[in-house]
C-alpha cells in the first residue's frame, strides 16, 4: 500500500463537491457543488474555477461531443451552454421534490448513466437509469444512494457503487446494446473505513474509490484485491477522476468542512471522461436562462 503526496488543485469551499469529470477536449475539470447547485469548469494549472449557479441542486455533470455540458439537475436531464450560460432541458425524472439525482457518467457508447436518491436516504427510495437517444430509462429498482459507476477497459464490466451497501458490485456490461447483466459483489467494506463514494476506473483495471467519512481513497485491483491507500487531507472524500495530459492525474473532490479538489499523481494513468453523444433531438424545455 502507497500513501501519495496529495495537494490542493482548486481551492473552493464547496458544500458537497462532487462528480469530477476530464474533458480532454477543452483540458478542463468539470465537477459539481450539489447543495449550491452550481457547475465548475477548472483549470488545475493555472487554479482557475469558473462557477456557474444552476438554480436547482446538481448531481454530476458530463462534457459532450457538441461542446456544451450534460448536468444532471434535481429533476431533470440538461444541457449547459458555457458561452452564455442557457440551460436547455432534455429529459424530466420521474420523481418528486423528496428525490434528486446523484453520480453520472458515460459508458464507453456516450450513453449516460446516471442515479437518484431520497433526500433522506431513505432505504429504496432511488433508481438508476440510462439516458440514451431521446430516452430515458430505469434500469435499478429499490436503490438507496446511487453513487459511484464506472467501465473496466474493455468495457465488458460496469462498476457501480450504491453506498449505503458498503459494497462496489460489477454486472457483465453489453457495449452495444447499453445493458447491464449478472450483478455480483466485487467489494464489501467495512463501514468504519467509510462510506464507499464515487469512483474511477485505471487504464490497468483497477478500481479507485473514494471514502467518504474516511479521508481517504482506495485502490482494489481487478481481481478486487486492495492494492493501495491514499490519504487525503480531508474526511469527507466524495469521488476521483483522471486527468491531465498524461492521464496520471487522480482529481479528489471533497465535501465540507474542506470542500477543495485535491490531485496527485495515481502511479498509473487513467481515461478521461467519455463525451454524452446522442442522435435525438430535445423535444423537452426549450433554452432558457436562469
Amino acid at each position: 500500500m502507497l500513501s501519495r503526496d496529495v495537494h490542493v488543485a482548486i481551492r473552493s469551499d464547496a458544500l458537497i463537491g462532487e462528480g469530477p469529470r476530464w474533458d480532454a477536449s477543452t483540458g478542463r475539470l468539470l465537477w459539481v457543488d450539489i447543495e449550491r447547485g452550481s457547475l465548475h469548469v477548472s483549470d488545475p494549472a493555472s487554479g482557475a474555477d469558473r462557477s456557474i449557479l444552476l438554480g436547482a441542486r446538481v448531481g454530476s455533470a458530463a462534457p459532450t461531443s457538441s461542446g456544451d455540458v450534460l448536468v444532471a439537475l434535481a429533476d431533470r436531464l440538461a444541457l449547459v451552454d458555457l458561452t452564455d450560460e442557457s440551460v436547455r432541458g432534455l429529459a424530466t425524472f420521474p420523481h418528486g421534490v423528496d428525490t434528486r439525482t446523484n453520480d453520472g457518467a458515460c459508458d464507453p457508447a456516450g450513453r449516460f448513466w446516471i442515479g437518484t436518491t431520497a433526500l433522506d436516504f431513505a432505504p429504496g427510495a432511488g433508481s438508476f437509469y440510462r439516458y440514451s437517444d431521446g430516452v430515458l430509462e430505469r434500469m435499478i429498482d429499490s436503490v438507496t444512494l446511487s453513487n459511484g459507476l464506472g467501465w473496466s477497459p474493455d468495457g465488458r464490466c460496469m462498476y457501480y457503487v450504491d453506498s449505503l451497501t458498503f459494497r462496489i458490485d460489477v454486472f457483465d456490461f453489453d457495449v452495444d446494446a447499453g445493458l447491464i447483466t449478472k450483478r455480483r459483489p466485487f467489494v464489501s467494506l467495512a463501514p468504519a473505513d467509510g462510506t464507499p463514494d464515487g469512483l474511477a476506473v485505471d487504464n490497468e483495471g483497477g478500481v479507485w474509490v473514494a471514502l467518504y467519512g474516511g479521508g481517504a481513497v482506495r485502490r482494489y485491483g481487478p481481481d478486487g484485491e486492495l492494492d493501495r491507500v491514499v490519504a487525503v487531507p480531508a474526511k469527507n472524500v466524495t469521488a476521483c477522476c483522471f486527468g491531465g495530459d498524461d492521464g496520471r492525474s487522480l482529481f479528489v473532490t471533497t465535501a465540507a468542512p474542506e470542500g477543495s479538489v485535491f490531485v496527485t499523481d495515481a502511479g498509473v494513468s487513467g481515461p478521461p471522461a467519455q463525451p454524452f453523444r446522442s442522435t435525438a433531438p430535445s423535444a423537452a424545455d426549450p433554452t432558457s436562462r436562469r
